[in-house]
C-alpha cells in the first residue's frame, strides 16, 4: 500500500533497495497493520489494497492476506489487473483470502494504462473495446469457477477446459466485483458485469455544485444503462477528506502533513492529483463534512472510499467526528493517498 503523509512508509520507500536492518519487518506492513486495525476498531467498512507492480509497494495480495484476517469488520478490496495475472490463479487466491477473512473480500478490477509495468510483468495494455472484453472474460471465469463444480470457457482472450477449484468462497454469495471507468464502452462494461462502480470526479468542475451536478448525471446515465440488464449496481465515490476549523484550515493542515513526510515532493503535482477529489465538499469542519456525507448518501452513494492522511490519529478523528454520528448511512472506507 503506497501512501504519502506517512513518515514510516516514506522511510520504507527510501530504503526499498536495501536489506532490512536487524531482521525488522518492512515498515509498510507494520504501519498498515496499525492503521487498519485502528480503522476497523472505529467503524470503517472497507479498505482498498491498491496494486503497483512497478513500484516499492508490497504486493496487494500478500498485504491483504497478512492483514485482513486480523480485522473484525472491514472488507478487503484487492486490486487486480487482467492481463497481468491468470484468472484461474486469481480465482484461487481470491477464494483463499475470502475464507481467511470469513467472507470479507472483493476484487477491484483495474484495466491498466502503464505500458512499462505491463511489459515488465509479462502483460500488454489493451485499448478501446478490447480492454473491456478481456476484463469481462476475466470476471466470467472468476464467477464460473467460484459457483460451478467444473467450468469451461472459450473466449477471445482466455480459454479454459474443465477448470475446477477444489476450494470455494466462504459464503454462498461470491466476492463482488468493483471497478471504475468513464468511457462509453467502460460504462457498458460496468453496467453488464460489475457490482460496484466508483464514479469518477469531473476533472473540469470548479465547484462542489458543479461536481454534484456531474455526478448526478453520471448516476442517471448508469441507471439507464443497467435498466435493461436486470442487474443491481451500487455506487462508490473517492473523495479527499480533511477535518479542521474551516475548509481552508483543513486543507492547509493536510498539505502540511503530506509535505512533512516528503519534504522534497512536488507540491504542484501533489495538489493537482488531489484537486478533483477536494471539490466534493469533504474538507471542512466535522459538521460540514457530516452534512456532505448525508447529501451523497441521498444521491445514491453507499460507499465513500476516502482519500485521507495516513495516520492513526486521522483515522480515529474521522471515526469519532464522522462515523460515530452517522449510524448506518453511507459506508466509510479509508484509502491512504496513493503516491
Amino acid at each position: 500500500m503506497a501512501v504519502v503523509g506517512s513518515p514510516e512508509v516514506a522511510g520504507s520507500a527510501a530504503h526499498a533497495l536495501e536489506p532490512l536492518p536487524g531482521g525488522l519487518r518492512d515498515a509498510q506492513y507494520d504501519f498498515s497493520l496499525e492503521l487498519l486495525t485502528a480503522a476497523d476498531r472505529v467503524g470503517f467498512d472497507l479498505v482498498l489494497f491498491a496494486e503497483r507492480h512497478y513500484g516499492q509497494d508490497l504486493s496487494a495480495w500478500v498485504l491483504a492476506s497478512a492483514i485482513a484476517s486480523r480485522l473484525d469488520r472491514m472488507l478487503a478490496l484487492v486490486a487486480v489487473h487482467p492481463g497481468l495475472i491468470d484468472p484461474v490463479m486469481a480465482a484461487k487466491m481470491a477464494v483463499s483470502v475470502d475464507r481467511i477473512t470469513r467472507g470479507r473480500m472483493a476484487i477491484n478490477i483495474v484495466n491498466g494504462w502503464f505500458d512499462r509495468e505491463f511489459e515488465m510483468f509479462g502483460g500488454k495494455v489493451l485499448q478501446g473495446a478490447q480492454r473491456y472484453r478481456r476484463s469481462t472474460e476475466f470476471i466470467e471465469i472468476l464467477r464460473g469457477l467460484w459457483t460451478q463444480e467444473t467450468f469451461s470457457y472459450q473466449g477471445e482472450h482466455y480459454q479454459l477446459d474443465r477448470g475446477q477449484l477444489l476450494l470455494k468462497p466462504a459464503t454462498v454469495q461470491p466476492p463482488e466485483i468493483y471497478s471504475v471507468s468513464t468511457s462509453d464502452e467502460g460504462r457498458d462494461f460496468i453496467a453488464n458485469t460489475c457490482d460496484v462502480w466508483f464514479v469518477e470526479f469531473p476533472k473540469q468542475a470548479q465547484s462542489t455544485d458543479e461536481v454534484l451536478r456531474a455526478l448526478e448525471a453520471s448516476i442517471a446515465d448508469m441507471d439507464r444503462r443497467k435498466a435493461g440488464t436486470g442487474r443491481k449496481i451500487r455506487y462508490g465515490l473517492n473523495p479527499f477528506l480533511a477535518l479542521g476549523k474551516s475548509p481552508e484550515h483543513a486543507l492547509d493542515r493536510a498539505m502540511k502533513q503530506i509535505l512533512a513526510s516528503d519534504p522534497v515532493g512536488d507540491t504542484r503535482k501533489i495538489e493537482s492529483r488531489m484537486l478533483p477529489a477536494t471539490r466534493a465538499g469533504f474538507i471542512g469542519t466535522p459538521s460540514e463534512v457530516r452534512k456532505q456525507v448525508r447529501r451523497f448518501a441521498d444521491m445514491g452513494f453507499d460507499l465513500l472510499l476516502l482519500k485521507m492522511i495516513a495516520s492513526v490519529e486521522a483515522v480515529e478523528e474521522v471515526g469519532a467526528e464522522i462515523i460515530a454520528h452517522l449510524g448506518t448511512g453511507a459506508k466509510a472506507a479509508p484509502e491512504p493517498i496513493s503516491a
